[in-house]
């Protein structure tokens, strides 16, 4: 039985429109699950017109009436924003506000079982925040919608090579002072629990340094000896197979050659510029420890080639075609369990 899925526009001042007509148009994405698109009819129809394709879809008056039987995607309208209310390449309010009622939509719907994951075209978060998004960032903002409890992170994926964080959004300057040993251990427990989800049997985790060095056996800081070579234990002694820390500067390198299946960075850039430089043009961001798989593509809106018919569906493609997997993999470990 094919997942059910919610595909949900982007600021409508983005590429996330045309983005979202293009993948429609992409016969292995409209064959590989059910799809219930959740945007304003107007802006996808707009994007239609801006990547010059047609995807056939089913207009549906409201959620009970979803139909897949003839395989065609079903389009939720969610009014709200007309698209001359969004020049391309603007941060504008009211697509920040539309891109929350989309979101949280697709939220409650997979929340409620009925859709089985979500994956959303790139959001503004500027925009988001004029709009009253009242959260560090989507993520944090879906926990908050969901009551989840727990750690919830960022993972990004570039052709099978995952990074996670222990830190997010927060300064630099705040970077060290928020490491602790638990923190850390549950970022790595948090990616072993993700990787899993998306099929992998026993993956193999690497953890970053915060040093230079590593800090040189504590010469340039002692986190490493204090704070994170202890976590590392603790992980291990959980029958996670994590390792480390790692010096930055070539731990990236070990994922690349497959030696391991992903690196958790100390602090966002740490992990962000080299995971990107190895394939900025493949990148997939998951939300992981949510109830549900969320995924979305790594790149952001795009403001300076928006309506230009230039945006590059792979990482969309990626992003989607990851919920769908790990949205399956979900579905069959808890028909195991209940077993």
């Amino acid at each position: 039985m094919k997942a059910t899925i919610a595909l949900v526009q982007g600021d409508a001042a983005g590429i996330g429109p045309e983005l979202l007509a293009k993948l429609l148009d992409d016969e292995q994405v409209r064959t590989r699950a059910n799809i219930l698109i959740l945007s304003d009819e107007r802006v996808f129809r707009a994007g239609c017109a801006i990547a010059g394709k047609s995807p056939a879809v089913r207009p549906i008056a409201g959620i009970e009436a979803m139909d897949f039987d003839d395989g065609l995607p079903n389009l939720s309208d969610v009014p709200g924003l007309d698209p001359s209310e969004a020049p391309p390449g603007r941060v504008c309010v009211a697509a920040g506000g539309a891109v929350l009622e989309c979101f949280g939509r697709a939220l409650d719907l997979a929340n409620e079982g009925r859709v089985d994951g979500v994956c959303f075209m790139p959001f503004n978060k500027e925009a988001m925040h004029r709009a009253g998004l009242d959260a560090e960032d989507e993520l944090q903002w879906a926990k908050k919608r969901l009551g989840s409890r727990g750690r919830a992170s960022e993972f990004n994926v570039i052709d099978g090579m995952w990074n996670a964080r222990v830190t997010s959004h927060v300064p630099l300057r705040a970077v060290a002072d928020l490491l602790s040993v638990e923190r850390i251990v549950e970022a790595i427990t948090l990616a072993d629990r993700t990787l899993k989800e998306a099929g992998f049997q026993a993956p193999r985790i690497a953890v970053a340094a915060i040093n230079p060095h590593a800090g040189d056996g504590g010469q340039i800081g002692r986190e490493e000896i204090e704070v994170i070579a202890p976590a590392v234990e603790q992980a291990r002694a959980l029958g996670i197979q994590a390792d480390g820390p790692f010096p930055s500067d070539t731990l990236y390198i070990r994922v690349r050659d497959k030696q391991y299946d992903c690196a958790v960075s100390m602090y966002h850039d740490q992990g962000q510029i080299a995971i990107k430089l190895l394939g900025f043009h493949m990148g997939v961001s998951v939300l992981g420890g949510l109830p549900f798989p969320v995924a979305t593509p790594a790149h952001g809106t795009a403001f300076d080639i928006a309506g230009a018919n230039k945006a590059r569906l792979e990482p969309s493609r990626r992003a989607f075609l990851m919920v769908c997997d790990m949205a399956e993999n979900r579905r069959t470990t808890q028909v195991l369990a209940d077993a």
